[in-house]
């Protein structure tokens, strides 16, 4: 017969809450207990990332084992700040509560709104008057440094464009990414290449903003691209495998020919 507590579903926290406690006790794991948040936060992206993976091949079962992952080492770490008496796990729990509330009055209160476009410009503007916002500080503050640049670089467009910074249609885009494209061209096989890297830099934020316009996220974009690239060449490794001869053994025009 199944233990009748674990039809309380809150158990199953409870239960993992105890165990990360007994990790971090006197008789617990060693390892677990020298590790502080600033150790621990190397893990908790590299889970991050392995469930971005799961969730990319669609595999449910693995998606339901990384995201355990992801809990495990915010419970971890919140329970690193407990220990200090800084903050808890419940205290996380309310802050967020507060939060979600707080920035869904249409949900939550009288507010109406008539499109998902404008539940994030209320959004936004909620957020810019709370209380860590002030008139002081740029809107660019709330972008974290350590994203990777693509996630950075369209978090970025996406608040000022919400300030209003922003160029009115796509088209508009389109046409300035055809002109940087003839100043990179220019610069790579002209005189001037020792700004061909600014140049491409560029061009990587003009189709960011691109991707915006078109709602189309450019990380999970080039996240899937760079799948079908890696599907696609370890297709094409096998094939000549299984001819015998090796990638490094084939003329580029044969290569060419196995890819397409």
């Amino acid at each position: 017969m199944e233990d009748p507590k674990l039809e309380d579903k809150s158990f199953l926290i409870d239960n993992l809450l105890k165990l990360i406690a007994s990790l971090r006790g006197p008789d617990g794991c060693p390892w677990d207990r020298k590790q502080t948040p600033r150790s621990m936060l190397v893990y908790l992206l590299e889970e991050m990332y392995e469930l971005a993976d799961a969730i990319e091949a669609d595999n449910p079962e693995d998606i339901c084992e990384e995201l355990g992952d992801v809990l495990f080492h915010i419970f971890f770490m919140a329970r690193m700040f407990e220990e200090t008496g800084q903050f808890s796990i419940h205290d996380v729990a309310r802050v967020s509560t507060e939060k979600m509330i707080r920035r869904h009055p249409h949900v939550f209160g009288a507010d109406r709104v008539e499109s998902p476009d404008d539940i994030l410009q209320n959004w936004q503007k909620i957020k810019m008057s709370e209380k860590n916002s002030t008139a002081n500080v740029s809107i660019l503050d709330s972008v974290p440094g350590k994203l990777p640049a693509l996630m950075r670089a369209f978090m970025m467009f996406d608040r000022t464009a919400k300030a209003g910074f922003d160029w009115n249609r796509i088209s508009d885009n389109l046409k300035k990414f055809e002109k940087k494209i003839a100043e990179l061209k220019s610069s790579l096989f002209g005189k001037k290449k020792t700004v061909a890297d600014e140049k491409i830099g560029d061009l990587l934020l003009m189709l960011v903003n691109i991707a915006r316009f078109a709602k189309i996220h450019p990380e999970t974009a080039l996240l899937g691209s760079v799948k079908r690239f890696e599907k696609r060449f370890k297709m094409m490794e096998k094939r000549l495998a299984e001819s015998g001869r090796r990638l490094e053994d084939v003329s580029q025009r044969e290569r060419a020919q196995i890819w397409e």
